[in-house]
């Protein structure tokens, strides 16, 4: 499967999703003008992917910034990695936020008790 590779705009984060290594991140702000269109092709492809057996699945997630739209699509790509964990994967989602974000930390956190198949790890960073 072709990996998918989206650069980063004002308004969207930059996509990496290597679907040979199982190695998926999003980086940046997320508050397109329509989410779903944003979104749907990451979830396209992770719906069609075929992962290796039960090889482990890692997740970076370091979004500055994103709108309740983004936070819709972000839980229903959350949904597809629960998926993959239930079915047998082990699936690390990094959660990287802002040591000085509150809200950020706190989503991370309803990440861990929404998605109990997923193992959440909180990564806190240096304001930049």
């Amino acid at each position: 499967m072709q990996n998918l590779v989206i650069a980063a705009t004002e308004s969207t984060p930059d996509v990496n999703f290597d679907f040979e290594t199982a190695h998926f991140s999003l980086r940046g702000e997320s508050w397109p003008e329509n989410a779903a269109a944003f979104y749907r092709p990451l979830l396209d492809a992770l719906e069609n992917w075929q992962p290796a057996a039960t090889g482990p699945i890692a997740v970076d997630i370091a979004l500055r910034y994103f709108n309740s739209s983004s936070t819709k699509m972000l839980f229903s790509l959350f949904d597809l990695f629960n998926q993959r964990a239930q079915h047998g994967h082990q699936v690390e989602l990094n959660w990287f936020f802002d040591e000085e974000d509150d809200v950020s930390e706190e989503f991370g956190q309803e990440l861990a008790l929404d998605f109990t198949d997923l193992q959440v790890k909180l990564q806190a960073e240096m304001a930049s």
